[in-house]
């Protein structure tokens, strides 16, 4: 029990708290010290990028075995993940252990721009049909709180869309074709911008709550199994 439980809490304890003290010490050892965890941090997440990497590997195989739906996906994924380790070795026919070259096209940037960015771009591109239709469901004036954020979200919207000018200056004249997009910033810029600080500040003061708990050993689900 030492081991799995007094020990790490004792580290938890120590670093968090020097990790705190150091962000109010004006002193070089304080700014040692955060560079010091600040490469520790990429150590770490370093290994948890293979674990990361190891459990969707992991999955993928399992999909292919019991053949589950779109297995033929799962296949995929190692197809592009061998070829793309096997250019970026490659690097241009300069080997893995050099820069990579900048004044010519290699097989690896060509893959990432022709491949990767578009699959990327098509799928937040389908997120936006996702959203609207979340909005759409949402956004019903079943009330009086309910028509105020439908109608906000749709002077947002059209205010963000260049025929909102033509609109404008069509029902309002030509020097007032702006209207809907200065009332689009108006609504962001106010009443959003409150909305999005007491948000904020609920926000911070659960993660500063959590972090009290982890520090104090309250909240022990990191260390696996109960809080017990």
């Amino acid at each position: 029990m030492v081991y799995k439980r007094l020990i790490p809490l004792l580290l938890v304890f120590v670093i968090g708290l020097l990790g705190f003290v150091q962000e109010f010490v004006p002193h070089p050892l304080s700014g040692q010290f955060r560079e010091e965890m600040t490469m520790w941090f990429r150590v770490i997440g370093g290994f948890a990028l293979f674990i990361g990497a190891y459990s969707l590997l992991h999955m993928h195989v399992a999909r292919i075995r019991r053949r589950m739906a779109g297995w033929g996906y799962s296949v995929f994924v190692f197809l592009g993940a061998a070829v793309m380790i096997a250019v970026g070795l490659h690097n241009g026919g300069l080997g893995p252990l050099a820069a990579e070259p900048q004044d010519r096209m290699t097989w690896f940037k060509w893959g990432y721009e022709n491949i990767q960015v578009p699959c990327s771009a098509t799928i937040f591109s389908i997120l936006a049909f996702f959203m609207a239709s979340a909005a759409f469901r949402t956004f019903r004036a079943r009330n009086v709180g309910a028509a105020l954020l439908l109608g906000a979200a749709v002077i947002v919207m059209f205010g963000r869309v260049p025929v909102s000018e033509a609109v404008g200056g069509w029902l309002f004249g030509v020097g007032h074709s702006g209207v809907f997009p200065r009332a689009a910033d108006a609504i962001m810029e106010y009443p959003n911008l409150a909305a999005q600080r007491g948000i904020m500040l609920g926000v911070s003061l659960g993660v500063i709550s959590q972090a009290v708990r982890i520090l104090f050993g309250i909240e022990r689900s990191y260390l696996g199994g109960s809080d017990e």
